[in-house]
């Protein structure tokens, strides 16, 4: 067996990988080229043979890719979730990320007053649009909603009570749960109700009782609570607790400046209705139904959002450059009246489907007829977005010995395509896969639906 001593020394290889250093840098390079000679080392002393400076340099050159790789990636969403929190949720629109790119390329005003040449503060990015577009006095944008409503409960009842009904301590993706954000801003849960049912006369006796911060109310996000169930009004809690001179707080969730009734779905109820009702802040995401980057957003009352503004937590939540640009083009296009044309999610959800229905054909026709077929299926919005509701969509549904070793192909395609199992069939819904992605969408099944 040849002895380890064959074996070429870090700075050998060094000299023969002027290629690897010049791309991946010498301080990287010199780590592969160093666990290069490991794996040899230990397959040496399970039989194998040495390998050579040449091997031993591929082998380096292996590691690099791997290591530089990114585990962040795009792929193609065929699963006709449209609000995929898994996948990122909602895809940008050009503006959107035109916007992004131009604010993150270089220097910006972010915290400078052009006018007086003094500090500005980032606040007011993005906070003129929201107002004009929501008919709010104020608004605040942090980096998620789960961020705002913690902040909001910390400025206004830290060590104090908030009343919320049974109905709505809800628990989203993640491990995310009201009583646990409600813990950590040091409020005081105080429930009221039952777990299907609570009474307006319940928020007044509990008002009564003990002294209250505030009212909050949680939409119920990803659930329903259907049959004998009932909850106040919105306008029957503003003025209740205006009544008693306590602000009123709503945490939308998703948030949607749209009426989803006009597509052939449930009523989600929209930031503007919520705040004519009376509600004093509403917190809401800007990366679901709004359809920009991520962010949190709290809207309402100049009084309440100016609070916000000056509690410390507020630096530590706050969005970034990019996110403010990103936002500000995205409420735009609803400004505009061009969200259903411009804005992804919202071209998904307003897509017709014989559009559809024609994409998925031509997806199939480029296929074996004996493996692609048309069916009808069903979208759903996701996010925590209207649960229960569907929309109708015609998908491409293969055959395969093996449905979930199909998907497990399509998975590691470039880009991934990710699909769904119905019926023993792999499908795949046009309505979540950009037009411009057809033609890769085509190309990568023909390859992996070959017998």
């Amino acid at each position: 067996m040849t002895s380890l001593r064959a074996l070429p020394s870090v700075d050998t290889l060094l000299r023969e990988a002027g290629e690897l250093i010049a791309q991946y840098g010498r301080g990287l390079t010199t780590q592969a080229v160093r666990a290069a000679l490991d794996e040899a080392r230990a397959r040496h002393r399970q039989g194998d043979a040495i390998p050579t400076p040449a091997g031993l340099l591929t082998r380096s050159g292996e590691l690099l890719r791997a290591w530089a790789a990114p585990s962040l990636q795009p792929v193609i969403n065929a699963t006709g979730v449209i609000i995929h929190t898994n996948l990122g949720r909602a895809p940008l629109s050009p503006e959107t990320l035109a916007a992004m790119q131009t604010a993150g390329q270089g220097y910006s005003n972010l915290e400078f007053d052009l006018q007086s040449g003094k500090r500005g503060s980032r606040y007011v990015h993005a906070e003129a649009l929201l107002t004009r577009l929501t008919g709010a006095q104020a608004a605040l944008v942090v980096n998620n909603n789960a961020a705002a409503v913690l902040l909001v409960l910390s400025a206004l009842a830290r060590r104090r009570r908030v009343l919320i009904s049974r109905t709505q301590l809800i628990e989203i993706g993640g491990g995310f749960r009201i009583p646990d954000v409600m813990k950590q801003s040091g409020a005081k849960l105080v429930e009221i109700g039952a777990t299907n049912r609570v009474h307006l006369r319940d928020y007044r006796q509990a008002i009564e009782e003990q002294p209250i911060a505030m009212l909050l109310t949680a939409h119920h996000s990803n659930f329903r609570i259907v049959g004998f169930h009932t909850e106040p009004s919105r306008r029957e809690l503003a003025a209740l607790a205006h009544e008693h001179g306590l602000p009123y707080v709503e945490d939308l969730g998703s948030g949607t400046f749209l009426d989803t009734a006009a597509y052939g779905l449930a009523h989600e109820p929209t930031v503007q209705e919520s705040l004519a009702a009376g509600v004093d802040l509403v917190t809401f995401s800007g990366d679901k139904l709004l359809g920009g980057p991520q962010a949190g957003i709290i809207a309402g009352r100049g009084q309440l959002i100016a609070r916000l503004k000056k509690h410390p937590l507020a630096r530590a939540v706050r969005a970034d450059k990019t996110t403010y640009a990103g936002l500000s083009a995205t409420l735009l296009h609803y400004l505009k009246g061009e969200a259903e044309r411009k804005i992804p999610i919202w071209r998904m959800i307003a897509a017709a489907p014989d559009a559809l229905r024609a994409r998925a054909q031509r997806w199939a026709a480029a296929l074996d007829p004996a493996v692609a077929a048309v069916v009808e299926a069903e979208s759903t919005v996701g996010g925590g977005s209207l649960p229960g509701q569907t929309l109708p969509t015609w998908a491409l549904s293969l055959r395969a010995r093996s449905p979930k070793k199909l998907l497990a192909r399509l998975r590691s395609s470039h880009p991934p395509i990710i699909a769904r199992i119905h019926n023993d069939r792999v499908l795949l819904d046009p309505r979540t896969v950009l037009e411009e992605q057809d033609e890769v969408v085509i190309s990568l099944l023909a390859q992996h639906t070959r017998h």
